[in-house]
């Protein structure tokens, strides 16, 4: 077992704030293959835990040979715990929580929590919770609800806090409600019928968005990538934008878009998706499938990745595991899949060197950038606009210069490549996207012109 460096105190200490916790990451490694040191999954739980806004006065990884049934973890661990738990040791004071960096289920959170005299959580419950406490629009909300519905239904716990939440969250860290279970599974089942049902006509919304987007039309870019990669700060450089974006796991919940004009003129719409992290709940997985949509429906996906992350290989393998389950092409074939090494400004000058020669060898080129400083993302907006109008069509015509319609529905839709104004008439090259190429063809076929 081993403590987290940041979180040794005296035990005097007492921070200001939320629920004193502490951190607990079991290190399964010995059962399991994991590329993950165990120290970055402490790391990352004690992130976790400090987006919802705990203060970790305690953090440590236990090893654990064999897992038990009844506690996951070793008894003399269950008792070592209990005492810092109590404050007996001068580990750390007194705390409200213990949150489990993994998933426990509902027998072992419940012994534990009895060992323990205290609330115990484990690592869906807490991202639950931070969803639960992040999301602001109405589709948001609803998905957080059916999730931790989903997770609650398998547990049935003593309170029912997210049924009647006042702090936020999904309920699984305290707050108003019923203290023993006075609701069967039936009425669990019926809220998330209801709640499908809601999710449905949401859906249908967000279709119905998509399909006006693919009249007007505009191409769709979808930045995706670990949680706290640096995509909101990338998506505000890009677009102007003032989206949130903080040194945080999970600051980003609700998709955004926001219209972007490349180099050609050519507008295109930027979308800030929910950020990935391993060992992702499923019930999160599922309950999130109309965000993610936005990523199958893009014409071109960003992967935003953390380059000076100790663990940003990992973490890129935690990305297209998930991408691949909803049908995303990331092979080094698909061109309209993009890498960008995002915080390149944290990197001294040879891992910087080091990361430049990898791209020079790369099938697929990453783009190295910094978001905070713009470094890199000059190149990246043009990447972006030849891969967008790579496809597009060059077309040869003649208008008439009273036709101004035309000509200024070709400027906002097209790239004029050459123009020619004859006393006849106005003789242009125009590259066009197909869809909009049909459409001018169309235009041109009612004024009985051959394009």
């Amino acid at each position: 077992m081993s403590a987290h460096p940041g979180f040794e105190g005296n035990g005097n200490e007492r921070p200001a704030g939320g629920d004193n916790c502490l951190v607990i990451h079991p290190d399964l490694s010995r059962n399991a293959t994991s590329e993950r040191a165990p120290e970055a999954g402490l790391e990352e739980g004690v992130g976790l835990a400090l987006a919802i806004d705990l203060n970790v006065l305690h953090a440590e990884v236990i090893r654990v040979s064999k897992p038990k049934p009844a506690t996951l973890i070793g008894g003399g661990g269950v008792e070592r715990i209990a005492e810092i738990v109590a404050g007996d040791t001068d580990v750390c004071d007194q705390c409200d929580l213990v949150i489990v960096n993994t998933a426990l289920t509902p027998i072992q959170q419940r012994n534990l929590e009895r060992a323990w005299h205290c609330k115990v959580i484990d690592r869906t419950g807490l991202i639950l919770e931070i969803f639960g406490a992040r999301a602001q629009t109405k589709e948001g909300r609803l998905q957080v609800d059916l999730a931790a519905l989903n997770y609650q239904r398998s547990r049935l716990v003593r309170s029912w806090t997210h049924l009647e939440r006042q702090r936020g969250g999904a309920g699984f860290m305290g707050g108003p409600g019923e203290t023993q279970i006075e609701n069967d599974r039936r009425q669990i089942d019926q809220r998330i019928t209801r709640l499908k049902r809601e999710l449905t006509d949401v859906k249908r919304t967000r279709t119905l968005h998509r399909q006006a987007r693919k009249r007007v039309p505009y191409p769709i870019i979808a930045l995706v990538g670990y949680t706290n990669a640096g995509k909101s700060t990338l998506f505000n450089h890009l677009t102007n934008a003032d989206v949130v974006a903080k040194d945080q796991l999970f600051a980003t919940l609700d998709p955004t878009m926001r219209k972007l004009t490349l180099p050609s003129g050519k507008p295109v719409i930027l979308s800030d998706t929910v950020g990935f992290v391993s060992d992702l709940p499923h019930e999160l997985v599922n309950a999130f499938h109309a965000t993610l949509e936005e990523v199958m429906a893009a014409d071109i996906i960003v992967h935003v990745r953390d380059v000076s992350h100790a663990d940003t290989q990992v973490q890129r393998t935690d990305v297209y595991a998930v991408l691949q389950e909803l049908g995303v092409d990331t092979s080094a074939s698909n061109h309209c899949f993009v890498e960008v090494l995002n915080k390149a400004d944290l990197l001294d000058a040879e891992q910087l060197a080091y990361q430049q020669n990898r791209a020079v060898n790369d099938t697929r080129p990453p783009f190295l950038v910094s978001a905070l400083t713009g470094a890199g993302c000059a190149e990246l907006i043009r990447a972006l606009d030849q891969l967008i109008t790579a496809n597009y069509e060059e077309i040869e015509l003649c208008l008439d210069h009273e036709d101004g319609a035309t000509l200024a529905w070709i400027y906002e839709h097209g790239d004029v490549v050459a123009r020619k104004d004859a006393a006849s008439a106005i003789e242009l090259v125009v590259r066009l996207a197909s869809a909009d190429a049909e459409r001018l063809r169309r235009r041109q076929a009612k004024r009985n012109l051959k394009v």
